[in-house]
C-alpha cells in the first residue's frame, strides 16, 4: 500500500495504524515521491491526498488509471464539496473519504478496496516458467510446487512487483523484514537461495546498488 499525505503527523500516525492492521505501507509526501515509489512497485491500494505541495493528487490518480494497473485509489482529503467529490471520481478514484475521517470507517473502506484488488488474476503472476499465487503463497514450476520460506516468498514478490527496477538492500530489508534488525548480507543470502530454487529466473546483482529481477514483460 502507498500512502501519499503531506501532513507529517497524519501520515506517520495513519501509516503506523495501517501497519498494525497487517498492511505493508510505503509513504510519500509529494507527487514526485509518489511517482518514484510507483515505479518501484505496484501497490494494491493508493491512499491519496488531493492537496499536495507540488500539485493536485487527482493528476496522479489519472496517471495510475491510464497505466492500466490493478491499483485501487482512495482519495483522502479535506475537499468534501460536491464538485470536489465528482472531480475525484471523474479522475478515476475508487473511493473518496473526507477529513476529518472516522478511523474504523477508513480502515473498512481500505479493506474493501484490498479485497476488490485481490482477484485471482490480480494476485497471480508469471515469472519465467513459474506461477506465483500471492493469495495462497504458492510458487509452482515445471516440477511442481517450489518450497520457499516465508521471507523467501516475500522477497520474491517484492522483486517481481518492482517490474524490473533495481531495489537496494536497504529497501528490501525495509519492505521484507520491516523493523527487525538484520545484517545487510541477509538479503544476499536470501537472493542466493532464490537463485538456487528458481532455475530459469534471472536475478541480477547490480554492484554497489542492489538487486533486480529481469522480467520478459518488463
Amino acid at each position: 500500500m502507498l500512502l501519499v499525505e503531506d501532513d507529517r503527523n497524519l501520515r506517520e500516525a495513519l501509516a503506523e495504524t495501517l501497519a498494525d492492521e497487517g498492511y505493508q505501507v510505503q509513504t510519500a509526501s509529494t507527487l514526485a515521491e509518489a511517482r518514484t515509489a510507483l515505479k518501484r512497485a505496484t501497490p494494491e491500494v493508493l491512499v491519496l491526498d488531493l492537496m499536495l505541495p507540488d500539485g493536485d493528487g487527482s493528476t496522479l490518480c489519472r496517471e495510475v488509471k491510464r497505466a492500466g494497473v490493478s491499483t485501487r485509489v482512495l482519495m483522502l482529503t479535506a475537499r468534501t464539496l460536491e464538485d470536489d467529490v465528482v472531480k475525484g471520481f471523474d479522475s478515476g478514484a475508487d473511493d473518496y473519504v473526507g477529513k476529518p475521517y472516522r478511523l474504523k470507517e477508513l480502515l473498512a473502506r481500505i479493506g474493501a478496496l484490498v479485497r476488490r484488488s485481490a482477484s485471482p488474476a490480480a494476485r497471480t503472476q508469471r515469472v519465467g516458467p513459474y506461477s506465483i499465487d500471492e493469495a495462497t503463497r504458492v510458487v509452482s514450476g515445471p516440477e511442481g510446487e517450489v518450497s520457499l520460506t516465508r521471507k523467501e516468498f516475500d522477497l520474491l514478490v517484492c522483486l517481481v512487483t518492482a517490474n524490473g527496477a533495481v531495489l537496494s538492500r536497504d529497501e528490501l530489508l525495509d519492505r521484507v523484514w520491516g523493523d527487525v534488525v538484520v545484517d545487510l548480507h541477509t538479503v544476499d543470502n536470501f537472493v542466493s537461495s532464490l537463485k538456487k530454487k528458481l532455475k530459469g529466473v534471472e536475478l541480477k546483482t547490480v554492484r554497489g546498488v542492489g538487486f533486480r529481477l529481469v522480467r520478459d514483460d518488463a
